[in-house]
């Protein structure tokens, strides 16, 4: 059974300074590079990124890689909700047939592959739905079973991406606080590049 990871990584950044695909680590490490790398070890296949700000410039941060594919959300600016559609659009068109998709967020640069993985563990055929928490708070990664997609695609707009969906259909919580906070990062720390 097939899981595809997909990467939402398309926004300008404007709170956080630019896009935060090109934000790095104290370490150097490219928050983009570090999310592909996330899913693809708790054993997303295919791992899908939504560009759109700068993607020629985040793309290349992934050149060379076979594990991965991108593409450009034409709406982008539109918010979260564009470009969840265009990722949902891309995998279903897609040679892949993947089961189901687990989303993931550029800007969570404490989500490790073991929080993927316990998310991902609830993947179990295509009705599936279910989310990461964080003591209790839901957040990201969430897992799309295949039969989702279409009603999650109609409902995602502005900067909802699945929230409409979720609220109104059953989904488990994953607790996975104790491997991280899950908190986006919208303002840079003072040690990042």
């Amino acid at each position: 059974m097939r899981v595809a990871g997909l990467v939402l990584a398309a926004g300008a950044g404007r709170r956080y300074g630019g896009p935060k695909a090109l934000a790095r680590d104290p370490d150097g490490t490219a928050w983009l590079v570090r999310a592909v790398d996330v899913l693809r070890a708790a054993g997303c296949d295919p791992v899908l990124v939504v560009l759109g700000a700068e993607a020629e410039r985040a793309a290349a941060l992934l050149a060379g890689r076979d594990d991965v594919t991108t593409v450009v959300a034409p709406a982008w600016e539109q918010g979260m909700g564009a470009s969840l559609r265009t990722g949902l659009d891309a995998l279903a068109d897609g040679s892949e047939d993947p089961v189901g998709v687990l989303v993931h967020l550029v800007d969570l640069p404490d989500v490790t592959s073991a929080v993927v993985a316990r998310v991902l563990s609830r993947a179990s055929g295509p009705g599936d739905l279910a989310r990461a928490s964080y003591d209790g708070r839901p957040g990201h990664p969430v897992l799309l079973g295949r039969d989702h997609w279409h009603q999650v695609a109609s409902s995602a707009h502005g900067d909802q991406g699945a929230r409409e969906h979720l609220a109104t259909h059953a989904h488990t919580l994953v607790e996975c606080g104790d491997l991280a906070g899950g908190h986006d990062v919208d303002v840079p720390r003072p040690d990042q590049p």
